[in-house]
């Protein structure tokens, strides 16, 4: 999208789009890596992070059923705002700071896991400190990010060419 057809709305538009359907792969690729053991994914980071803001835990791990298996839709919420918000944040600062599409998201995603992971969560207890995460977990979270960060990418840029042939025909 050129510097002259942006348009907020739409720009924000696009990058929640691209953060949803980016948060499906994020969660498809948890399922082929895990990133935690099973104990600790018993309460997971969003979850924790709930209940770090204080919300009871009949809330964060509030569950409802789909074919058997108990979904967690509070720590869905989370995961998808998170996407969402991020695929928005990527769509607009892009269109400003083109450097930042440098390896297409992926370089943006290793920052995300960085700052998300190795700092501020384990500053906030939400998970352990960095040191004392499993090398699994580094690996799923990095290699997870650079996808997710990668499809939001990927996303952004078919939709805003999408529009701005629409808006050219």
């Amino acid at each position: 999208m050129s510097k002259d057809s942006f348009n907020i709305k739409e720009v924000l538009i696009i990058g929640g789009v691209a953060g949803i359907v980016s948060g499906f792969v994020k969660l498809g690729w948890e399922n082929l890596l895990p990133p935690r053991t099973p104990e600790r994914e018993k309460t997971n980071p969003p979850q924790k992070f709930m209940q770090q803001l204080g919300i009871p835990r009949k809330i964060t791990h509030a569950t409802y059923t789909y074919s058997g298996h108990q979904m967690p839709w509070a720590s869905f919420i989370i995961h998808f705002g998170f996407s969402a918000t991020f695929g928005m944040m990527y769509s607009v600062t892009t269109h400003y700071i083109p450097l930042l599409k440098v390896g297409q998201g992926t370089f943006f995603g290793v920052g995300v896991w960085a700052a998300a992971h190795l700092g501020m969560m384990p500053a906030m207890k939400t998970v352990p400190d960095a040191k004392d995460q499993p090398l699994e977990e580094h690996f799923s979270e990095l290699l997870g990010h650079m996808a997710w960060m990668w499809v939001n990418h990927v996303v952004i840029n078919e939709l805003s060419h999408e529009l701005v042939e629409k808006k050219t025909r």
